[in-house]
């Protein structure tokens, strides 16, 4: 018998995060128990307790869940990413642990659904609108048509996959024959994707029907972007750290590159979106746990990208430290328990992240320059999370990136220069 809380982490097999939640989970002391969908992972990770659960079939792995509560009693069930988010919420609710409302959850699980409910709560958002992959693009935009303004969508605009995250798949258009290309592109991923049973960790048939078999399209939003991360402590939103994009993402593809805190923006402008981060989790019924927000910036105020039930996702996370240096995964797991964590501030040093951008396809035949990288004045971790002869693709296709660059220094600007310089000290050898 033990007197620990005892907490199941979701830890798909594929997921960066399983190293920091487990070290989290360790250092507060908790029993844990690890599931995964494949034995002999979770089994290394966690020899004491494991589960073997199907993500994507959420109703089956929440009776597998309360089974094992029955013997063993669980204090909280985190989810540390988007595959495990909804099992997360649903298994919760059925134990009777604080949780959001699933229809929440299931909303930020789905790019359209959120767009539609927002807008049914009266949170402004771009125009966007639904479309089949089977419909015909060109039909879509008019191409064909005897008046040349019959089209359905306005330009530039956004074609996203439903369910698919890190930019995968979302493409911008600014003319009728863009829109064409993209649509057709997006939709050749996601032919490919539910051929493999693949669509964002997605295989379950009714989840396939929507988020492969739709496409979201929505006005562009210009503007800076932005990553918000914070929690939900009753509903109220507490911001961990505001995340400023140097590079602009303006497409035709997001590849997302440096994340660098705290923010360099305006005091009122930090505080316009806070509050657009705070009033679409509201609007959703999002009441408890981790959020991660991307949001625009521009004239007219801030504009909510997407937002997730969940942290920020890679290994981003290894940029926030809290109090005397506790990770953000120890935040989220105490939260879970029922810890107080409302008087925990972000570490005052700035931080940052390089999400490594793959700049070609092919095979990844070798590394150079790591310890010039590493020996760069603020870098205090060069990861690279593809190995040798590991297939690499780019944006819009690709799920991966070539790795992390992680740096800590006085100011923002420090840590931007860093990123930067130790990202030319690499070189990637890609074979055909």
């Amino acid at each position: 018998m033990t007197d620990k809380p005892r907490i199941l982490l979701l830890l798909p097999t594929r997921t960066y995060r399983a190293t920091d939640f487990l070290e989290a989970a360790l250092k507060l002391d908790v029993e844990v128990v690890v599931a995964s969908e494949e034995a002999a992972t979770t089994a290394d990770l966690s020899p004491r307790h494991t589960l073997v659960l199907d993500f994507s079939a959420p109703t089956v792995a929440t009776q597998a869940i309360l089974e094992f509560d029955g013997t063993y009693p669980l204090a909280a069930i985190v989810g540390v990413d988007d595959d495990t988010t909804l099992l997360a919420t649903i298994a919760s609710e059925a134990l009777g642990l604080p949780h959001n409302p699933v229809a929440s959850a299931k909303a930020t699980r789905n790019k359209y659904l959120l767009r539609h409910t927002l807008s049914t709560k009266g949170v402004s958002g771009p125009a966007y609108q639904r479309f089949s992959i089977h419909d015909d693009p060109a039909e879509i935009v008019g191409v064909g048509s005897p008046s040349p303004t019959d089209t359905q969508v306005s330009f530039p605009c956004v074609i996203k996959p439903l369910a698919l995250s890190a930019s995968r798949g979302v493409i911008r258009a600014d003319t009728p024959t863009e829109f064409i290309a993209a649509f057709q592109r997006t939709t050749k991923l996601l032919h490919t994707l539910q051929d493999t049973t693949d669509v964002g960790g997605v295989s379950n048939p009714d989840a396939l029907t929507d988020a492969s078999q739709h496409l979201l399209v929505e006005d562009y939003i210009p503007g800076i972007e932005v990553a918000l991360e914070g929690i939900l402590l009753n509903g109220e939103l507490k911001g961990l750290a505001l995340f400023d994009k140097p590079d602009p993402l303006e497409g035709p593809f997001f590849e997302e590159t440096l994340y660098i805190t705290p923010s360099r923006l305006p005091a009122d402008v930090q505080d316009a979106l806070h509050n657009a981060t705070a009033e679409a989790a509201d609007a959703l019924g999002l009441r408890h746990g981790p959020v991660h927000a991307e949001l625009r910036y521009n004239a007219k105020g801030a504009h909510l990208i997407e937002i997730a039930a969940r942290t920020i996702g890679g290994l981003c996370a290894r940029t926030l430290r809290f109090g005397t240096g506790m990770s953000l995964e120890e935040l989220v797991i105490r939260h879970a328990i029922g810890q107080p964590v409302e008087m925990l501030q972000r570490e005052q040093q700035a931080a940052g992240v390089m999400m490594i951008p793959v700049p070609k396809a092919g095979i990844l035949g070798e590394v150079r320059g790591k310890t010039a990288a590493h020996h760069v004045d603020g870098i205090v971790e060069v990861n690279i999370t593809i190995p040798i002869g590991g297939e690499v693709v780019p944006l819009p296709e690709g799920a991966r990136y070539l790795g992390f660059i992680f740096a800590r220094a006085e100011t923002a600007e420090m840590v931007e220069k860093a990123l930067r310089e130790a990202h030319r000290q690499l070189e990637f050898v890609i074979l055909p």
